[in-house]
Protein backbone atom coordinates (compact mmCIF):
# COMPACT_ATOMS: atom_id res chain seq x y z
CA UNK A 1 0.00 0.00 0.00
CA UNK A 2 1.42 3.40 -1.04
CA UNK A 3 1.77 5.96 1.74
CA UNK A 4 0.33 9.41 1.03
CA UNK A 5 3.19 11.91 0.81
CA UNK A 6 1.20 14.23 3.12
CA UNK A 7 1.10 11.63 5.89
CA UNK A 8 3.06 12.83 8.91
CA UNK A 9 4.08 16.11 7.28
CA UNK A 10 3.77 19.35 9.23
CA UNK A 11 1.83 21.98 7.33
CA UNK A 12 1.46 25.51 8.67
CA UNK A 13 -1.72 27.02 7.24
CA UNK A 14 -1.93 30.80 7.34
CA UNK A 15 -5.45 32.21 7.05
CA UNK A 16 -5.95 35.89 6.28
CA UNK A 17 -9.00 38.14 6.21
CA UNK A 18 -11.14 37.69 3.11
CA UNK A 19 -14.49 36.20 2.24
CA UNK A 20 -12.70 33.10 0.91
CA UNK A 21 -11.70 32.18 4.48
CA UNK A 22 -14.51 29.64 4.62
CA UNK A 23 -12.77 27.70 1.83
CA UNK A 24 -9.66 27.46 3.98
CA UNK A 25 -11.61 25.13 6.26
CA UNK A 26 -12.07 22.73 3.34
CA UNK A 27 -8.36 22.93 2.50
CA UNK A 28 -7.51 22.28 6.12
CA UNK A 29 -9.89 19.32 6.31
CA UNK A 30 -8.45 17.79 3.12
CA UNK A 31 -4.88 18.06 4.40
CA UNK A 32 -5.82 16.49 7.74
CA UNK A 33 -7.73 13.63 6.08
CA UNK A 34 -4.62 12.83 4.07
CA UNK A 35 -2.57 12.53 7.24
CA UNK A 36 -0.93 15.95 7.57
CA UNK A 37 -0.31 17.57 10.93
CA UNK A 38 -1.83 21.00 10.32
CA UNK A 39 -1.17 24.06 12.47
CA UNK A 40 -3.29 27.13 11.72
CA UNK A 41 -2.31 30.75 12.17
CA UNK A 42 -5.16 33.25 11.78
CA UNK A 43 -4.81 36.98 11.35
CA UNK A 44 -7.08 39.30 13.31
CA UNK A 45 -9.30 40.04 10.32
CA UNK A 46 -9.61 36.37 9.34
CA UNK A 47 -11.48 35.81 12.60
CA UNK A 48 -14.24 38.15 11.44
CA UNK A 49 -15.28 35.50 8.92
CA UNK A 50 -14.55 32.16 10.63
CA UNK A 51 -13.79 31.51 14.28
CA UNK A 52 -10.65 29.75 15.52
CA UNK A 53 -12.81 26.97 16.95
CA UNK A 54 -13.53 25.67 13.45
CA UNK A 55 -9.86 25.08 12.72
CA UNK A 56 -9.18 23.77 16.22
CA UNK A 57 -11.84 21.12 15.69
CA UNK A 58 -10.50 20.20 12.24
CA UNK A 59 -6.84 19.93 13.24
CA UNK A 60 -7.01 18.95 16.92
CA UNK A 61 -4.27 21.55 17.40
CA UNK A 62 -4.37 24.98 19.06
CA UNK A 63 -5.04 27.83 16.63
CA UNK A 64 -2.63 30.74 16.89
CA UNK A 65 -4.25 34.15 16.61
CA UNK A 66 -1.54 36.43 18.03
CA UNK A 67 2.12 36.69 18.95
CA UNK A 68 1.36 36.28 22.65
CA UNK A 69 -1.35 33.66 22.59
CA UNK A 70 -2.19 31.23 25.40
CA UNK A 71 -1.73 28.34 25.87
CA UNK A 72 2.01 28.40 25.20
CA UNK A 73 2.55 25.08 23.46
CA UNK A 74 5.60 26.49 21.63
CA UNK A 75 8.52 28.20 23.32
CA UNK A 76 8.94 30.79 20.57
CA UNK A 77 6.08 30.10 18.23
CA UNK A 78 7.19 31.82 15.06
CA UNK A 79 10.58 30.12 15.27
CA UNK A 80 9.49 26.66 16.41
CA UNK A 81 6.63 26.40 13.91
CA UNK A 82 8.79 27.57 11.02
CA UNK A 83 11.47 25.03 12.00
CA UNK A 84 8.96 22.17 12.18
CA UNK A 85 7.06 23.02 9.01
CA UNK A 86 7.60 20.98 5.86
CA UNK A 87 5.47 23.45 3.90
CA UNK A 88 3.84 26.76 4.76
CA UNK A 89 0.59 27.57 2.96
CA UNK A 90 -1.29 30.87 3.07
CA UNK A 91 -4.87 30.50 1.85
CA UNK A 92 -6.49 32.83 1.22
CA UNK A 93 -3.59 35.25 0.70
CA UNK A 94 -4.85 38.82 0.58
CA UNK A 95 -3.13 41.76 -1.12
CA UNK A 96 -2.22 42.89 2.39
CA UNK A 97 -0.23 39.78 3.38
CA UNK A 98 1.40 39.60 -0.07
CA UNK A 99 2.54 43.22 0.33
CA UNK A 100 3.82 42.59 3.86
CA UNK A 101 5.90 39.60 2.86
CA UNK A 102 7.28 41.36 -0.22
CA UNK A 103 8.29 44.33 1.95
CA UNK A 104 9.78 42.23 4.76
CA UNK A 105 7.21 43.40 7.30
CA UNK A 106 6.71 41.12 10.31
CA UNK A 107 4.12 42.72 12.59
CA UNK A 108 1.87 39.78 13.47
CA UNK A 109 2.22 36.05 14.04
CA UNK A 110 1.66 35.05 10.43
CA UNK A 111 4.04 37.52 8.78
CA UNK A 112 6.64 36.87 11.50
CA UNK A 113 6.47 33.11 10.92
CA UNK A 114 6.87 33.59 7.17
CA UNK A 115 10.00 35.68 7.77
CA UNK A 116 11.50 32.84 9.81
CA UNK A 117 10.46 30.06 7.42
CA UNK A 118 13.05 28.09 5.46
CA UNK A 119 10.57 25.57 4.03
CA UNK A 120 8.65 26.11 0.76
CA UNK A 121 6.05 28.88 1.13
CA UNK A 122 2.92 28.71 -1.05
CA UNK A 123 0.48 31.59 -1.44
CA UNK A 124 -3.05 31.11 -2.77
CA UNK A 125 -4.29 34.65 -3.52
CA UNK A 126 -7.94 35.68 -3.34
CA UNK A 127 -9.14 39.25 -3.82
CA UNK A 128 -11.17 41.60 -6.00
CA UNK A 129 -10.13 41.36 -9.67
CA UNK A 130 -9.12 45.02 -9.81
CA UNK A 131 -6.92 44.55 -6.75
CA UNK A 132 -5.27 41.52 -8.35
CA UNK A 133 -4.62 43.59 -11.47
CA UNK A 134 -3.17 46.52 -9.53
CA UNK A 135 0.42 47.18 -10.60
CA UNK A 136 1.61 47.27 -6.99
CA UNK A 137 0.18 43.81 -6.32
CA UNK A 138 1.63 42.54 -9.60
CA UNK A 139 5.04 43.92 -8.65
CA UNK A 140 4.85 42.30 -5.19
CA UNK A 141 3.91 38.94 -6.70
CA UNK A 142 6.74 39.14 -9.25
CA UNK A 143 9.18 40.02 -6.48
CA UNK A 144 8.11 37.06 -4.36
CA UNK A 145 8.22 34.67 -7.32
CA UNK A 146 11.80 35.77 -8.02
CA UNK A 147 12.68 34.90 -4.42
CA UNK A 148 11.27 31.39 -4.75
CA UNK A 149 7.82 31.83 -3.24
CA UNK A 150 5.22 29.68 -4.96
CA UNK A 151 1.75 30.79 -6.11
CA UNK A 152 -1.37 28.84 -7.00
CA UNK A 153 -4.23 30.77 -8.58
CA UNK A 154 -6.21 32.93 -8.45
CA UNK A 155 -8.88 31.73 -10.85
CA UNK A 156 -11.32 33.60 -13.05
CA UNK A 157 -14.97 33.48 -12.03
CA UNK A 158 -17.76 35.11 -10.06
CA UNK A 159 -16.40 37.01 -7.06
CA UNK A 160 -18.11 37.76 -3.76
CA UNK A 161 -18.34 41.45 -4.69
CA UNK A 162 -20.56 40.53 -7.64
CA UNK A 163 -17.94 41.11 -10.33
CA UNK A 164 -16.54 38.52 -12.72
CA UNK A 165 -12.78 38.37 -13.17
CA UNK A 166 -9.51 36.89 -11.96
CA UNK A 167 -9.34 36.85 -8.19
CA UNK A 168 -11.20 33.78 -6.95
CA UNK A 169 -9.33 31.39 -4.66
CA UNK A 170 -8.03 28.35 -6.52
CA UNK A 171 -9.87 25.07 -6.07
CA UNK A 172 -9.01 23.01 -3.01
CA UNK A 173 -7.64 20.16 -5.12
CA UNK A 174 -5.30 22.53 -6.99
CA UNK A 175 -4.00 24.07 -3.78
CA UNK A 176 -3.42 20.68 -2.15
CA UNK A 177 -1.73 19.47 -5.36
CA UNK A 178 0.70 22.39 -5.11
CA UNK A 179 1.49 21.40 -1.51
CA UNK A 180 2.18 17.87 -2.73
CA UNK A 181 4.46 19.17 -5.50
CA UNK A 182 6.42 21.19 -2.96
CA UNK A 183 6.89 18.09 -0.81
CA UNK A 184 7.88 15.97 -3.81
CA UNK A 185 10.53 18.43 -4.91
CA UNK A 186 13.85 16.63 -4.65
CA UNK A 187 17.37 17.67 -5.50
CA UNK A 188 17.37 15.15 -8.34
CA UNK A 189 19.27 17.51 -10.65
CA UNK A 190 21.96 18.43 -8.14
CA UNK A 191 25.25 19.06 -9.90
CA UNK A 192 23.72 18.99 -13.40
CA UNK A 193 24.62 22.00 -15.54
CA UNK A 194 21.62 23.22 -17.57
CA UNK A 195 21.63 25.93 -20.21
CA UNK A 196 18.19 27.44 -20.92
CA UNK A 197 17.21 29.98 -23.55
CA UNK A 198 14.07 32.06 -23.11
CA UNK A 199 12.08 34.97 -24.42
CA UNK A 200 12.00 36.63 -27.82
CA UNK A 201 14.80 38.29 -29.75
CA UNK A 202 14.61 41.80 -31.14
CA UNK A 203 16.05 42.33 -34.61
CA UNK A 204 16.69 46.06 -35.17
CA UNK A 205 15.52 47.90 -38.28
CA UNK A 206 16.77 51.23 -36.95
CA UNK A 207 17.42 52.62 -33.43
CA UNK A 208 13.69 52.73 -32.59
CA UNK A 209 12.14 49.87 -34.57
CA UNK A 210 12.67 46.15 -34.54
CA UNK A 211 11.18 42.81 -35.57
CA UNK A 212 9.98 40.68 -32.67
CA UNK A 213 7.35 38.12 -31.68
CA UNK A 214 4.81 37.59 -28.90
CA UNK A 215 6.97 35.44 -26.61
CA UNK A 216 6.82 36.55 -22.96
CA UNK A 217 9.63 34.24 -21.78
CA UNK A 218 7.40 32.72 -19.08
CA UNK A 219 7.96 29.09 -20.13
CA UNK A 220 11.74 29.37 -20.27
CA UNK A 221 11.87 31.25 -16.98
CA UNK A 222 9.66 28.61 -15.33
CA UNK A 223 12.04 25.89 -16.54
CA UNK A 224 15.08 27.79 -15.25
CA UNK A 225 13.44 28.37 -11.86
CA UNK A 226 12.29 24.76 -11.48
CA UNK A 227 15.70 23.41 -12.51
CA UNK A 228 17.41 25.62 -9.95
CA UNK A 229 15.01 24.50 -7.22
CA UNK A 230 15.85 20.89 -8.12
CA UNK A 231 19.54 21.54 -7.56
CA UNK A 232 20.79 22.20 -11.08
CA UNK A 233 23.40 24.80 -11.96
CA UNK A 234 21.39 26.94 -14.36
CA UNK A 235 22.45 29.52 -16.91
CA UNK A 236 19.56 31.40 -18.52
CA UNK A 237 20.28 33.19 -21.79
CA UNK A 238 17.29 35.47 -22.22
CA UNK A 239 15.98 37.91 -24.74
CA UNK A 240 14.19 41.07 -23.54
CA UNK A 241 11.37 40.33 -21.07
CA UNK A 242 9.66 42.08 -18.15
CA UNK A 243 9.99 39.02 -15.91
CA UNK A 244 11.84 39.02 -12.57
CA UNK A 245 15.16 37.19 -12.43
CA UNK A 246 14.67 33.58 -11.24
CA UNK A 247 16.26 32.86 -7.86
CA UNK A 248 19.62 31.09 -7.94
CA UNK A 249 20.00 31.36 -11.72
CA UNK A 250 22.89 32.87 -13.70
CA UNK A 251 21.13 35.21 -16.13
CA UNK A 252 22.75 36.36 -19.38
CA UNK A 253 20.65 39.07 -21.08
CA UNK A 254 20.84 39.40 -24.86
CA UNK A 255 18.85 41.24 -27.48
CA UNK A 256 19.33 39.78 -30.95
CA UNK A 257 19.44 36.26 -32.36
CA UNK A 258 23.14 36.73 -33.12
CA UNK A 259 23.83 37.74 -29.51
CA UNK A 260 21.86 34.75 -28.23
CA UNK A 261 23.77 32.39 -30.52
CA UNK A 262 27.09 33.80 -29.33
CA UNK A 263 26.15 33.48 -25.64
CA UNK A 264 24.85 29.93 -26.09
CA UNK A 265 28.08 28.87 -27.78
CA UNK A 266 30.15 30.46 -25.00
CA UNK A 267 28.29 28.49 -22.30
CA UNK A 268 27.71 25.30 -24.30
CA UNK A 269 30.95 23.50 -23.35
CA UNK A 270 30.01 23.51 -19.65
CA UNK A 271 26.39 22.40 -20.16
CA UNK A 272 25.14 18.84 -19.80
CA UNK A 273 21.61 19.81 -20.84
CA UNK A 274 20.43 22.50 -23.27
CA UNK A 275 16.77 23.55 -23.29
CA UNK A 276 15.92 25.86 -26.16
CA UNK A 277 12.71 27.55 -25.02
CA UNK A 278 13.45 30.92 -26.66
CA UNK A 279 11.33 32.09 -29.58
CA UNK A 280 14.24 33.24 -31.72
CA UNK A 281 13.37 35.42 -34.71
CA UNK A 282 13.66 33.49 -37.96
CA UNK A 283 14.65 36.60 -39.92
CA UNK A 284 16.62 39.77 -39.27
CA UNK A 285 16.95 42.97 -41.36
CA UNK A 286 19.84 42.65 -43.81
CA UNK A 287 21.01 46.24 -43.40
CA UNK A 288 19.84 47.91 -40.17
CA UNK A 289 20.57 51.64 -40.14
CA UNK A 290 22.09 53.80 -37.40
CA UNK A 291 19.60 56.67 -37.66
CA UNK A 292 15.84 56.65 -37.36
CA UNK A 293 14.10 56.13 -40.68
CA UNK A 294 11.76 59.07 -41.20
CA UNK A 295 8.13 58.39 -42.01
CA UNK A 296 7.43 59.05 -45.65
CA UNK A 297 4.63 58.60 -48.14
CA UNK A 298 4.40 55.30 -49.92
CA UNK A 299 5.65 51.84 -49.11
CA UNK A 300 8.90 50.93 -47.41
CA UNK A 301 10.70 47.67 -48.06
CA UNK A 302 12.91 46.00 -45.48
CA UNK A 303 15.05 43.20 -46.86
CA UNK A 304 15.28 40.27 -44.45
CA UNK A 305 17.81 37.47 -44.19
CA UNK A 306 17.51 34.24 -42.17
CA UNK A 307 19.00 34.02 -38.70
CA UNK A 308 21.02 31.01 -37.59
CA UNK A 309 18.90 28.23 -36.03
CA UNK A 310 20.46 28.11 -32.57
CA UNK A 311 19.01 24.75 -31.51
CA UNK A 312 20.15 23.15 -34.78
CA UNK A 313 23.67 24.51 -34.23
CA UNK A 314 23.69 22.96 -30.76
CA UNK A 315 22.40 19.71 -32.25
CA UNK A 316 25.35 19.58 -34.63
CA UNK A 317 27.86 19.66 -31.79
CA UNK A 318 25.99 18.43 -28.72
CA UNK A 319 28.54 15.66 -28.04
CA UNK A 320 26.48 13.59 -25.61
CA UNK A 321 24.50 16.50 -24.19
CA UNK A 322 20.73 16.25 -23.75
CA UNK A 323 19.02 18.70 -26.11
CA UNK A 324 15.39 19.80 -25.64
CA UNK A 325 13.77 21.82 -28.44
CA UNK A 326 10.41 23.55 -28.66
CA UNK A 327 7.91 23.57 -31.51
CA UNK A 328 5.38 26.40 -31.49
CA UNK A 329 2.95 25.45 -34.25
CA UNK A 330 -0.41 26.49 -35.65
CA UNK A 331 -1.02 23.46 -37.91
CA UNK A 332 -0.15 19.75 -37.93
CA UNK A 333 1.34 20.05 -34.44
CA UNK A 334 2.68 16.54 -33.88
CA UNK A 335 3.81 15.95 -37.45
CA UNK A 336 5.75 19.21 -37.60
CA UNK A 337 7.21 18.67 -34.13
CA UNK A 338 8.51 15.22 -35.05
CA UNK A 339 10.16 16.64 -38.17
CA UNK A 340 11.93 19.23 -36.01
CA UNK A 341 12.96 16.57 -33.49
CA UNK A 342 14.85 14.82 -36.28
CA UNK A 343 16.18 17.83 -38.19
CA UNK A 344 17.52 19.54 -35.07
CA UNK A 345 19.06 16.32 -33.67
CA UNK A 346 17.18 16.88 -30.41
CA UNK A 347 16.47 14.26 -27.74
CA UNK A 348 13.10 15.77 -26.80
CA UNK A 349 10.80 18.33 -28.34
CA UNK A 350 7.99 20.18 -26.59
CA UNK A 351 5.11 20.93 -28.95
CA UNK A 352 2.37 23.45 -28.29
CA UNK A 353 -0.41 25.03 -30.31
CA UNK A 354 0.11 28.79 -30.34
CA UNK A 355 -3.24 29.53 -31.96
CA UNK A 356 -4.92 29.26 -28.56
CA UNK A 357 -4.94 32.44 -26.49
CA UNK A 358 -5.31 30.58 -23.17
CA UNK A 359 -1.97 28.79 -23.53
CA UNK A 360 1.43 29.53 -24.98
CA UNK A 361 2.59 33.09 -25.66
CA UNK A 362 1.96 35.38 -22.69
CA UNK A 363 -0.28 32.94 -20.79
CA UNK A 364 0.44 31.53 -17.33
CA UNK A 365 -0.66 28.06 -18.43
CA UNK A 366 0.36 25.77 -21.22
CA UNK A 367 -0.76 22.51 -22.78
CA UNK A 368 2.02 20.63 -24.49
CA UNK A 369 3.03 17.28 -25.90
CA UNK A 370 6.52 16.10 -24.99
CA UNK A 371 7.92 13.98 -27.81
CA UNK A 372 10.99 11.77 -27.76
CA UNK A 373 12.45 9.50 -30.39
CA UNK A 374 10.38 6.61 -29.04
CA UNK A 375 7.90 8.36 -26.75
CA UNK A 376 5.03 10.82 -26.76
CA UNK A 377 3.25 12.27 -23.72
CA UNK A 378 0.36 14.70 -24.02
CA UNK A 379 -0.02 16.80 -20.88
CA UNK A 380 -3.29 18.42 -19.76
CA UNK A 381 -3.54 22.17 -19.46
CA UNK A 382 -1.26 23.07 -16.52
CA UNK A 383 0.48 26.06 -14.97
CA UNK A 384 3.78 26.63 -16.74
CA UNK A 385 5.59 25.78 -13.50
CA UNK A 386 4.03 22.30 -13.58
CA UNK A 387 4.85 21.90 -17.28
CA UNK A 388 8.43 22.87 -16.48
CA UNK A 389 8.66 20.16 -13.84
CA UNK A 390 7.36 17.50 -16.21
CA UNK A 391 9.88 18.55 -18.88
CA UNK A 392 12.63 18.29 -16.28
CA UNK A 393 11.34 14.84 -15.25
CA UNK A 394 11.90 13.76 -18.85
CA UNK A 395 15.35 15.34 -18.83
CA UNK A 396 16.19 13.44 -15.66
CA UNK A 397 15.08 10.19 -17.31
CA UNK A 398 17.17 10.98 -20.39
CA UNK A 399 20.22 11.69 -18.24
CA UNK A 400 19.74 8.34 -16.51
CA UNK A 401 19.60 6.51 -19.83
CA UNK A 402 22.65 8.40 -21.08
CA UNK A 403 24.74 7.49 -18.02
CA UNK A 404 23.56 3.88 -18.17
CA UNK A 405 24.73 3.55 -21.76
Amino acid sequence: MTTDILSGKTIVLGVTGGIAVYKAADICSTLVKRGADVHVIMTEHAQWFVGPGTFRALTNNPVITGLFDEPKEYEIKHVSLSERADVMLIAPATANIIGKIASGIADDMLSTTVMAATCPVILAPAMNCRMWGNRIVESNVDSLRSLGYRFVGPEKGHLACGEVGVGRLAATEDIVAEVVRALERKQDLAGVSILVTAGPTQEPIDPVRYICNRSSGKMGYAIAQAASERGAEVTLVTGPTSLPVPAGVNVVPVRTAAEMLNSVMVHLPDAQVVIGAAAVADYTPKSPVDSKIKKQAGEMTVELVPTVDIVSEVGKQKDGKILVAFAAETDDLIENARKKLSSKNADLIVANDVRRSDIGFGADENQVTIIGKESQEELPKLPKSAVADRILDCVREALGKSSAS
